[in-house]
């Protein structure tokens, strides 16, 4: 009888080289998919300079996925919504990546929630991809590692990939660095809400789907549709050639779920037809290239010997209002740049 103990540590002492992984990958191997996205997922220097080699290779593999964000207040029913649009996704011949960005516990990092258990269905099929992350207390509603995750993921192979966000607020408009289409998901009584949504995220939507509207909420759906119509009439165009839509739904009898898909088809042909997809993704690598830039600077400069020797004190001067933050920040950033 085998020991399934000895085949666990067997599998974590196993490590592929990068030529191994990223063959896997573009062969559409799922293990070694996860393998990646773990390698981008981790704080260890050498893990961290094999991923960027895999990313390196792996953007060699140009690919025209649909790349859907979809956010919305906790509560709105997300995990539903994208399981019920992932079937419908998939029925039509695709591959679907799903990352869901759980939110994270700020003691421990770790996911609060667990995504792969709430979309049972999506997961139980070969041809989707759920790769739940934690956002790490992470402003933007994503993680951090969100954009290199779905470059891999276009790599693989995947048609569409949908980034499921948090859903905290204002911070949430980094989405749009790193997707093309946004789905807002509302809830039929939150029209009378409308004033307390942040404009912003009401900005960048690109359609409005309410959910739940099968049963009592039926009657109160088509209030919070016209509310939805008249505020998203009210914002300035996100496109010329794009007219913004609220559609009624509900995961639970598929009311609706067909259309918003259709939508979202028809906003890529349109997006295509203007030739703006490209300029789009170009826009994107080059916020993602600053992104990565900042996030390497930032440890660089918590990491330097001179700065972990002079904080303390810098730390304790301006708790006893003896420097002010500024000069404190400046002091610090001074005998970081003093060896350059």
């Amino acid at each position: 009888m085998s020991n399934p103990e000895l085949h666990h540590n067997r599998s974590l002492s196993y490590d592929p080289d990068v030529e191994t992984v990223v063959s896997g990958i573009m062969g559409g191997d799922r293990h070694m998919l996860s393998r990646a996205i773990t390698l981008i997922e981790s704080q260890r220097p050498e893990h961290e300079r094999k991923a960027h080699e895999i990313l390196d290779r792996c953007l060699a593999k140009k690919t025209t996925s649909i790349r859907i964000g979809i956010t919305g207040s906790p509560g709105a029913g997300k995990s539903t919504f994208i399981e019920a649009l992932g079937e419908e996704i998939i029925n039509q011949g695709l591959k679907l990546a799903v990352l869901a960005i759980d939110p994270s516990s700020r003691k421990s990092k770790g996911s609060i929630l667990g995504d792969k258990a709430r979309m049972e269905k999506l997961s139980a099929r070969k041809e989707a991809f759920i790769r739940p992350t934690a956002s790490s207390g992470y402003l933007g509603g994503t993680s951090p590692k969100t954009h290199e995750t779905i470059l891999l993921c276009e790599a693989a192979g995947y048609d569409v990939i949908i980034v499921e966000t948090v859903g905290v607020g204002q911070s949430e408009v980094l989405i749009e660095t790193m997707v093309d289409f946004i789905l807002l998901l509302m809830l039929p009584g939150s029209g009378d809400e409308l004033q307390g949504i942040k404009r912003g995220i009401m900005e960048i939507a690109d359609a409005v789907a309410i959910t739940k509207t099968d049963g009592d909420q039926s009657n109160i759906a088509g209030v919070a549709k016209a509310e939805f119509t008249a505020a998203l009439h009210m914002l300035p165009a996100k496109y010329p050639f794009w007219e913004r839509r609220v559609f009624l739904t509900s995961a639970l009898t598929g009311k609706g779920v067909r259309e918003v898909w259709q939508n979202i088809q028809d906003f890529f042909t349109q997006i295509r037809s203007h030739n703006l997809l490209e300029s789009q993704r170009q826009k994107q690598l080059r916020q993602l290239l600053y992104t990565v830039l900042e996030e390497m600077l930032k440890k660089e400069f918590f990491t330097d010997p001179e700065v972990i020797a002079t904080k303390e004190s810098v730390e304790e001067r301006v708790l006893s209002a003896e420097l002010s933050p500024f000069s404190g920040a400046k002091t610090l950033l001074n005998s970081f740049t003093r060896r350059r």
